[in-house]
């Protein structure tokens, strides 16, 4: 929660600048030749890419905020969701007292589904990990 607390309250341009970053970064990795491009269309690719990385972004960090929760409350599904909805809602709220930020409903609604997302990955993994193991221990005992 201090982690997304702390980039919420980076004003506007701070944030922008940090995504810009990661959008050069991609180019970089990930997209042959870049290093080659002009400045200007470097630019422009990391500044295309902007929105769906801030908006995974949004989704990831409340993903994990969600397993997290999930752990601490001794394996509450509803209440690790409904607190990381909470959060979501309360950090838009912050953000609307942040320079060239706002809150906004949209990004609530992002973040929840990433929280319910990571949520039902976590249930899947661990649903996936138990029948492994059952199944292990049902050739290990019809072995015997």
């Amino acid at each position: 929660m201090a982690v997304i607390f702390y980039f919420s309250a980076q004003p506007g341009e701070a944030s922008s600048q940090s995504s810009l970053g990661v959008g050069r970064l991609i180019g970089r990795v990930f997209v042959e030749g870049y290093e080659d491009w002009p400045k200007e269309r470097q630019d422009l690719f990391a500044e295309k890419i902007d929105h769906p990385i801030r908006k995974s972004a949004h989704a990831a960090e409340y993903a994990v905020l969600a397993i997290l929760l999930f752990l601490a409350l001794r394996r509450r599904f509803w209440a690790a969701f409904a607190l990381a909805a909470a959060y979501a809602a309360s950090d838009e709220f912050h953000q609307r007292f942040v320079p060239a930020r706002s809150g906004q409903i949209s990004d609530v609604l992002l973040d929840s589904a990433g929280a319910l997302a990571g949520l039902l990955l976590l249930a899947g993994v661990t649903f996936l990990v138990r029948g492994r193991a059952e199944k292990r221990r049902a050739e290990n005992g019809a072995d015997a």
